[in-house]
């Protein structure tokens, strides 16, 4: 982590922001897209994520950025504007938790592989194959550009007990 780096505060549940639907981003946006690159880097690694959309960060726009930190190896990956066409039959089951609901897991399932299209940051469309984790964070950050979060993947009665959580947490802050 940087502390030169500026951070922002990563938006809660319960934020209306979180369900809205992103804006694409055209080329002539990248240039605002790379300035925003280190602060939601820096956002994610504070929070202590490993992905993070830019509607949690209070941005409207279709990107976001993954960094599954494994074997202690940093890879950052930028996914701007990204379309799933591909989706494998073989469904996994996964505790997903997300920053915006901060200390909630629940089992999620969703596709095993996927191929997505996407823009690279030099506004470039590139194609993708993933499996397991990195699959898993595509999907869920995907989501976030849709205004779908991870508790809509589960029951009706998970949801509730986790939003009630959320927001008791958030009136004991207040």
């Amino acid at each position: 982590m940087n502390d030169d780096i500026e951070t922002r505060p990563v938006l809660l549940a319960t934020n209306p922001f979180l369900r809205k639907k992103t804006k694409i981003v055209e080329k002539e946006d990248l240039k605002d897209v790379k300035e925003l690159l280190s602060m939601m880097f820096e956002t994610m690694y504070k929070a202590g994520g490993i992905g993070l959309a830019a509607p949690q960060v209070g941005i409207g726009l279709r990107f976001f950025v993954i960094d599954l930190m494994q074997n202690n190896q940093s890879e950052k990956i930028v996914i701007i504007n990204p379309e799933v066409i591909e989706k494998s039959e073989e469904l996994e089951s996964y505790k997903e938790g997300c920053l915006s609901f901060p200390d909630q897991y629940s089992d999620v399932i969703r596709p095993e592989k996927i191929k997505i299209s996407y823009m690279d940051i030099n506004g470039s469309r590139q194609e993708m194959e993933a499996d397991g984790l990195l699959a898993r964070c595509i999907q869920h950050e995907t989501d976030h550009l849709d205004g779908i979060l991870f508790v809509d993947h589960i029951s009706s009665l998970k949801r509730n007990i986790i939003m009630r959580k959320i927001i008791k947490e958030q009136k004991r802050h207040r």
